[in-house]
């Protein structure tokens, strides 16, 4: 009489759902982020957005670290950054500027596709060989990044309040334009194979230090700062790609 067939459900620890459970509290934060955007409370709408964005940092290489990658778990984590980075920003900037723009809807209905087209692309190519996780650049502007520079506006507008605001117009086309930057062929840094010399790192934690206490104290112009560093990133990413060719 033969064994039994072996048992290849082998339970899990506990500490392995880490990962997922903070992709699941980054949704949450995005769709809380959506309902303060309908009531109009815009500041804390785009601070969950940014709190989304710090968990998405998080989440996978929490899952690198603890070497419990999943297929479910990259599922998960491009479902919630369609969420966070293509449907919040582009709805939180409908209730914000578009909502008595006829052309509005639009452009937050361009963004969005173009989010998730962005983010197809991305899943493809990262799972074939040559997939842009392998190079120095992305092709195209990440979504994480897409939402943080559609956003541009409202951290100027909060961060002068006593200025007019943004025209419709404008922000629809700018929301357009972050849209085509996303599924575009244009090079953008990636900072996942840069290294430092131990030398330097002392130097970069303090870098990080700083950072982190200006985004505590003076929010809305660190984002504005940071916004325009990226801008300005286009163009010598798109320069050094060209001379590496």
């Amino acid at each position: 009489m033969s064994d039994p067939a072996p048992d290849n459900k082998r339970d899990m620890p506990v500490v392995h759902l880490l990962p997922n459970l903070l992709t699941i509290t980054a949704i949450c934060a995005g769709l809380t982020a959506i309902r303060f955007g309908f009531q109009g409370d815009f500041e804390t709408a785009v601070r969950l957005v940014l709190l989304a964005m710090v968990l998405d940092g998080l989440d996978g290489r929490l899952a690198r670290l603890m070497n419990c990658q999943s297929p479910f778990g990259a599922e998960l984590d491009s479902l919630a950054d369609f969420l966070n980075f293509g449907v919040a920003p582009g709805l939180i900037l409908y209730f914000w500027a578009l909502q008595d723009f006829s052309a509005g809807w639009l452009a937050v209905l361009g963004y969005t596709i173009c989010c998730v087209l962005r983010l197809a692309r991305f899943n493809v190519t990262s799972k074939s060989d040559a997939g842009e996780t392998e190079s120095n650049f992305f092709e195209g502007v990440p979504s994480p990044a897409g939402a943080l520079l559609a956003m541009l506006p409202m951290y100027v507008s909060f961060l002068f309040s006593d200025m007019p605001s943004a025209s419709p117009l404008f922000v629809t086309i700018y929301l357009l334009v972050i849209g085509y930057l996303m599924i575009s062929r244009v090079p953008t840094f990636s900072f996942k194979n840069v290294s430092v010399s131990p030398g330097y790192a002392k130097f970069l934690m303090l870098g990080f230090v700083l950072l982190l206490s200006a985004l505590l104290i003076y929010l809305w112009a660190t984002l504005t700062l940071m916004s325009i560093i990226y801008i300005v990133s286009l163009a010598l990413a798109f320069r050094t790609a060209r001379k590496s060719n």
